[in-house]
């Protein structure tokens, strides 16, 4: 067991007097680990993280007063082996257990065996997370408390035939749910009668991946629907009350992206304090009807056709991802009272105490590609900066993020959250979105950008949302393109790293490979490799150590630039007097790779040898030809979890070849032209970045298919660790 060296000294007694937990172990890891850990440090309570492999130097890990190791990278073999973490308890002698979210935090057999080893479960009891961990079992156990829900056939163990049969009764278009689970895995829409077999079945192979269980149920799609939610807390002693709402409505892929309390939606009715209170009260009878304990979340559909109606679609036993705004305008930190009522205490704020008090809004970082189909991304994070000068007490960070974190693929791409408060909404939305201007992790692709377009969109901006807002906004979204500035910066920035690591020899200047001659200095040149694929040669006369030197883009005009550096990764460039400001980070030893940044927007730039260059070209001379390339590649390290062809079938350009699943996503891999398909992956195998998974041998001329422009890969659903 590592211990660190910022062990807390203090026990924090309940209310009641009652002492708290001495030690608890947070069976998570990233941000919310790191969130839980500092509550605990606030409480005096000793805390134990446990790692995988993969996170040995995460932060959750150094933020802990101690750290068990629980196993290999793989998350059935550590964050959900239920042995390894109560293991680790008993190394640790931790007397309770902090699930987080996702993972084990709904997870009734660990709640069990927690409650034999003595250990509190620091949630919900069994019969909670019993029926309330079944979507299923909770619609109709909840709708016998006259709490409403969404028609539709929710009967367990149906099989597809059955779901087939009884679509027509529920009309169309209907959403196929997972019973076990949640944050949107497995959800499918289907607006045909013709569409449906084939989404009950990858819903049902997502529903197994995820959940360990694929029973399916069919609702009817509420059109343009609202996705609203309630937090409670409810303590052992039968008080039980609500901390207003959060609009959770945009969503991508039924994924929270950007969250919000209160509500705008409810704020906007003339009787909107009335519907708060039926809707709270709701959501507090979903709680009474399983004796629920701790702090838990009810999410209801509203229509935005009718606000005044809204629908019972399940109930998170456990935190949610986007509490912090609830905590914002309540002023309560849901974690300690997680922990004070494990540890037995009452509820010392009843309901009438209740008051909301301004606005706050919460978006979700992501290491991810928007402009690629949202493709997580991997990484070492190289230059850090999420918190901007200034914003302290209006703006929070949770992060799970640090200078020198690699980023792993073998978890959710969700790195950190940011969140901002003010008096009112329109104020929020302004410090969300210039926190976001401001927020800089360099050495990762992050969707910071996509998060600024969202914020300052007119609709989000009036608070007229649905969940299906993004995907439709999605197209028009006008992501920032590198232009000649940042090509020159990068330039300048690779070329003054590498005379850093190849100095002037000492013995004269014919022993060294900096390009001495006599004369004036021969002109540099800097082949740049851009994001889509392309090459930018940068030429760059005269010395940098003497002042603004003469620079030419692919052959372009003279210009005069001059880059000037600062500690923390900050760059000023001057180009024919004109000013940028950027933050600036490469790759150690001779840099391979430049990134740049600034106002929330990040670019990755690669440093391209002559070879790498000439690979480019060709590459590029191909796609100006309209030549496919016949070789499937995946596109980041992953696991094949389907293949659904065989090796030398005749497939037609867009038809599926291989699923990956990376980063909690699973990504279909599909033929870019039709043609006889040669397999080199199978269900199961590991598979590296760029690796050859399958190679299409072009069909005939006059056979090929017309939708040869299919893209070559599909992100579906995002299978994050907490909704």
């Amino acid at each position: 067991m590592q211990t660190n060296a910022t062990t807390s000294t203090a026990v924090t007694t309940a209310a009641d007097g009652k002492p708290l937990f001495s030690t608890v172990l947070v069976a998570n890891r990233g941000e919310i680990a790191c969130r839980v850990i500092r509550t605990l440090r606030h409480l005096g309570i000793r805390s134990v993280a446990v790692y995988s492999d993969a996170d040995a130097g995460a932060r959750h890990v150094r933020e802990a007063d101690a750290a068990v190791r629980i196993g290999p990278a793989v998350a059935t073999e550590s964050y959900l082996n239920v042995d390894a973490i109560l293991e680790a308890c008993r190394q640790s002698g931790a007397e309770a257990v902090h699930p987080g979210y996702g993972f084990l935090s709904e997870n009734v057999d660990f709640a069990r065996a927690l409650e034999k080893a003595g250990i509190t479960f620091i949630g919900p009891g069994v019969e909670a997370l019993n029926v309330m961990g079944d979507k299923i079992r909770a619609k109709n156990h909840v709708a016998g408390y006259g709490v409403p829900v969404v028609p539709g056939i929710a009967k367990p163990g149906m099989t597809d035939g059955e779901l087939l049969e009884a679509a027509a009764a529920v009309g169309y278009p209907l959403l196929i749910k997972p019973s076990a689970g949640g944050g949107g895995k497995g959800m499918h829409a289907v607006e045909k009668p013709a569409d449906l077999p084939a989404a009950l079945a990858t819903a049902r192979r997502v529903a197994a991946a995820a959940f360990g269980d694929d029973t399916l149920f069919l609702e009817r799609l509420v059109t343009t629907p609202r996705h609203i939610e309630v937090q409670v807390l409810a303590d052992g002693h039968g008080n039980v009350i609500h901390l207003g709402e959060r609009e959770c409505s945009l969503q991508r892929r039924h994924q929270k992206v950007i969250e919000e309390a209160p509500s705008p939606l409810l704020e906007g009715l003339p009787d909107g304090p009335e519907v708060r209170a039926r809707i709270g009260e709701a959501a507090c009878n979903a709680a009474r009807s399983v004796n629920y304990v701790g702090a838990g979340t009810v999410e209801f559909l509203v229509s935005d056709d009718a606000p005044e109606e809204f629908f019972f679609m399940e109930m998170n036993t456990r935190l949610q991802v986007e509490h912090p705004v609830t905590e914002m305008v309540t002023g309560i930190d849901l974690v300690e009272w997680q922990v004070r009522i494990a540890a037995g205490a009452e509820l010392t704020v009843r309901q009438a105490d209740m008051e909301l008090s301004g606005h706050a809004v919460e978006a979700r970082v992501y290491a991810e590609v928007p402009e690629k189909n949202f493709l997580p991304s991997t990484g070492t994070v190289l230059m850090l900066d999420e918190l901007p000068a200034g914003t302290e007490g209006r703006v929070r960070v949770d992060s799970s993020l640090v200078e020198g974190l690699e980023l792993s693929a073998h978890y959710d791409p969700m790195v950190s959250k940011v969140i901002a408060w003010a008096g009112d909404r329109a104020e929020a939305l302004a410090a969300l979105g210039g926190a976001l201007s401001g927020y800089t992790a360099l050495g990762i692709e992050t969707n910071v950008e996509y998060l600024r377009l969202l914020v300052n969109d007119p609709d989000v901006q009036a608070g007229h949302l649905d969940t299906g807002l993004i995907e439709r906004k999605l197209p028009g979204l006008a992501f920032r393109r590198i232009d000649h500035p940042e090509l020159v910066a990068a330039a300048l920035y690779a070329l003054s790293l590498e005379a850093q690591n190849n100095p002037a020899p000492v013995n004269g200047p014919w022993q060294g490979r900096n390009g001495w001659r006599l004369g004036a200095p021969a002109p540099r040149r800097v082949s740049l490799g851009t994001p889509d694929g392309g090459v930018v040669t940068v030429q760059v006369s005269g010395s940098m150590a003497s002042g603004p030197v003469a620079v030419t883009v692919d052959g372009g005009p003279r210009r005069a630039a001059s880059l000037k550096l600062s500690e923390g990764g900050g760059a000023v460039l001057t180009l024919d007097g004109a000013m940028w400001e950027y933050k600036l980070a490469a790759t150690a030893g001779q840099p391979e790779q430049v990134y740049l940044g600034n106002d929330g927007w990040s670019c990755r730039l690669d440093v391209l040898t002559r070879e790498a260059r000439l690979e480019r070209v060709l590459a590029a001379i191909q796609r100006q030809e309209g030549v496919a390339d016949p070789e499937v590649r995946s596109p980041m390290p992953g696991t094949v979890v389907a293949v659904p062809v065989a090796d030398g079938d005749a497939v037609r350009a867009g038809d599926v070849l291989v699923s990956v699943e990376a980063m909690k996503m699973e990504h279909h891999l599909v033929a870019p032209l039709a043609g006889t398909v040669h397999l080199t992956a199978r269900t199961g195998d590991l598979v590296k970045a760029d690796q050859v998974l399958a190679t299409i041998h072009p069909a005939a001329a006059g056979t090929t298919d017309s939708s040869e422009t299919a893209t070559a890969t599909d992100t579906t659903a995002h299978q994050g660790e907490g909704a």
